[in-house]
Order: C-alpha cells, then structure tokens, then sequence
C-alpha cells in the first residue's frame, strides 16, 4: 500500500490541481457528469415503481432545498458583488429566467410537472408530449449555463450550482422518460427523449464557455 502511494500529492494539493485546470476540461467533465444524471433515469423506470417513487420524492426535496442554499447564501451575494451593489438589472434579469421557465413549463406545456407521468390520455393528444419534452430541454440548457456561469466565476460557487443541479437531473430524467411511454412511444423514444434533455444541458455549457467575455 505504501509504495502505491508514493509520488502522489497530499489530497489537498490534488483539490488544488484540480482547480488550476483547463476551465473547459472541467466544464466537460461537470456536463458529463450532469448529462448522466439524466440517463440513469433508465434504471429508475425499469426498478420499483415503490422505490422509484420513494426516491424521487426524496431527490426532489433535497435538490429543491439545496437549490434554494445555493441561490440565496451563494449566487446572490455573488450578484451583488460582481454588479457592485447596483441589483436592478440583475435582479431584472432574475426576474426574466423565471418568467421564461414558468411559461415554457406552464403555458406553452400546461400539463408538464416532476415525476412519474401518469396521465396517457392527456399524453396521447398530439403536440402535449412534444412540447413538455421541450419545455424540460429548455430548462435543462438553463441548467447548463447556470453550472457554465458558476465554474467561470468560481470553482466553488461552480461546485455548488453542480451538486444542486445534479439532485435534481436523475427525477428531471425520468420524468422525460415517463413522458414518452405515457404517450404510448416505446423505450426507443424515452431513450431519445432522456438523450434530448441530457444534450440540451451540455450544450448550454459548451454556449456559455463560447460566449464568455
């Protein structure tokens, strides 16, 4: 064991390393790690329905309250030091993500909501099931540029985003899944759907890191 050891770094200096590196080579490795977060869906739909329920309802309180942490101990404050103290357009700008999200999740896709999707009849009218897998893609690319915008700022405030986002991407995964069966499409088109939103996230941190100052 000891000769395994020898030449590494003290697992402080590792955690430093790691913060040194290439920007980009951590934001791949976070948006790998997220876009799975949503593939595992797949384990989960397959499992049992008691224990799937059991651990999204548990997945979904936590990333809620951790999200909730994470914006008002961290990206607030933050805001407000970064725009220095002037939170009218920033606090605006809040303002106009929220809006986008609660009318692409409740107006444009009405029925769409966390969790298993039990309702096949609303499904299996044309457009509803095309439009909430949508509105989820929207709000995963929003899912990677707030992780994108966190690490460019800073590792830990980056760290924090991700760990928020991911509670939530495994119950955001299956419910996407969920969503394409319900709409009487077989596991190819859950597949596709889960793939879909995994993407969407990836790709809102591949145009956050392109668009940077």
């Amino acid at each position: 064991m000891l000769s395994l050891r020898v030449g590494l770094p003290p697992p402080a200096d590792r955690r430093a390393v790691f913060r040194q590196m290439n920007p980009l080579i951590q934001l791949i490795g976070f948006g790998l790690l997220a876009a799975t977060g949503n593939i595992i869906r797949g384990f989960l739909i397959t499992g049992s329905r008691a224990t799937t329920q059991r651990m999204l309802r548990y997945l979904i309180a936590l990333g809620a309250g951790f999200m909730l942490a994470a914006v008002f101990l961290e990206v607030i404050p933050e805001v407000d030091l970064q725009w220095q103290g002037s939170l009218i357009k920033p606090m605006g700008l809040t303002l106009a993500g929220y809006l986008l999200i609660q009318f692409v999740e409740h107006t444009i896709a009405p029925h769409f909501h966390f969790g298993e999707e039990t309702h096949s009849d609303e499904m299996m009218r044309r457009g509803v099931a095309t439009t909430a897998v949508i509105a989820l893609s929207v709000h995963t690319f929003f899912d990677g540029v707030a992780i994108a915008s966190g690490l460019l700022t800073s590792f830990r405030l980056g760290l924090l985003l991700f760990i928020a986002i991911l509670l939530h991407k495994i119950p955001e995964g299956f419910t996407v899944a969920s969503i394409a069966l319900a709409s009487g499409r077989g596991n190819q088109a859950a597949m596709r759907a889960t793939s879909l939103i995994a993407a969407a996230t990836f790709a809102g941190i591949v145009l956050t890191f392109a668009l940077q100052p």
